[in-house]
């Protein structure tokens, strides 16, 4: 029996439609063709992932995100490669694999509109064959982490956002499976409630060893929830690590604004300038040798340095600028994760050019 929960190899999902001609002529040309679009959506990705990890999974939008999650949970059938969950093909075994995973799409709902929240799970209670002192036991664990009492007797049609994202998310684990995808489970949240939610993955996580996949656009929910980080692009993965090893891998831009107390007469001005030539000629030799990165920007109330942490310290920096001006505030900025992501796919776009 394999480690991993989820084993994805060489995974090529194709759509293929009929051509479609611009205009009247082109329409009625269009009844009579017979000439196809092959449009390849995941373009062999391979991954794995083991029980109880959680991995955010992120592209851009058409990158092959949601297409590669409904071929796990079953949904579409790959064009080639495999596909396994929890020892089952998802696409051959539906039933059982309903059985291993839960789904909370964010811009979807699987509960019934005209039904009490209470009924709802009474309903998925009895779908999915839960005993009654699972469903007890269960239910008091959400109520705990999700706060649901409030509008337990509420029909769904009359919750707001946050309150359905709540009782959808406690829908897909009432059975308590072994895999939960979360398809944008934040999408339009408020700050409170996008940490409960946050906060109740984690607990879920923690006390059941729920493996969580989530496809986001806010990083913010890979930072706060993720050990690991696959990227695709265009139907490709092109990035798989730990969250902290891409952060070592592309996290060691800093950039640092020196707010000066009055400013700086002609001599600090021209040390300052005279710095910043030097710099930038190191800047230079950095690239040529390291790839290293070095700036100075002099502005009306500030100057900022921007600079590679694999060559230079902050302390190094604070030495060269404190040294030559009166300081009276500093900002230190770190590369955030969006800039990271940003980052790596545009080297992706320019490997592909």
């Amino acid at each position: 029996m394999s480690e991993n929960l989820i084993e994805l190899k060489n995974v090529r999902k194709e759509f293929v439609t009929a051509k479609h001609y611009p205009g009247f002529k082109g329409a009625v040309k269009s009844l009579f063709s017979k000439e196809k679009i092959r449009k390849t959506a995941v373009d062999n990705v391979s991954f794995a992932i083991k029980e109880g990890e959680m991995v955010g999974y992120i592209g851009s939008n058409g990158a092959g995100k949601s297409t590669t999650i409904k071929m796990m949970s079953g949904i579409l059938t790959p064009t080639s490669g495999s596909c396994l969950v929890n020892g089952l093909e998802p696409y051959k075994e539906r039933k059982k694999n309903a059985k291993n995973i839960g789904v909370v799409f964010g811009q979807r709902t699987q509960l019934w509109w005209d039904l009490p929240l209470g009924e709802t799970y009474t309903v998925l209670k009895e779908i999915y064959e839960v005993s009654d002192q699972d469903f007890t036991e269960r239910m008091a664990f959400f109520q705990e982490v999700l706060n649901l009492q409030d509008f337990m007797h509420s029909t769904v049609r009359t919750l707001s956002l946050g309150q359905r994202m709540r009782a959808d998310l406690a829908a897909a684990l009432l059975h308590n499976p072994k895999v939960l995808y979360l398809d944008e489970p934040t999408i339009g949240l408020d700050v409170v409630v996008k940490d409960r939610i946050r906060q109740a993955i984690r607990e879920i996580n923690q006390k059941y060893n729920t493996t969580v996949i989530l496809t986001t656009h806010d990083l913010n929910d890979i930072e706060e929830l993720c050990q690991r980080i696959i990227i695709i692009d265009a139907g490709k993965k092109i990035y798989d690590a730990k969250l902290n090893q891409l952060i070592k891998d592309y996290g060691d831009s800093c950039s640092i604004s020196f707010e000066w107390k009055q400013r700086p007469n002609a001599l600090q001005m021209e040390k300052l300038q005279m710095e910043k030539t030097q710099m930038e000629k190191t800047q230079m030799e950095s690239q040529q040798n390291l790839g290293g990165k070095l700036e100075m920007h002099i502005n009306e109330s500030n100057v900022q340095v921007c600079f590679s942490k694999k060559e230079f310290t902050i302390a190094e920096v604070f030495a060269k600028i404190m040294g030559l001006i009166d300081v009276k505030d500093v900002q230190i900025k770190e590369t955030e994760l969006t800039d990271i992501v940003k980052r790596i796919y545009q080297g992706n776009k320019g490997n592909q050019v």
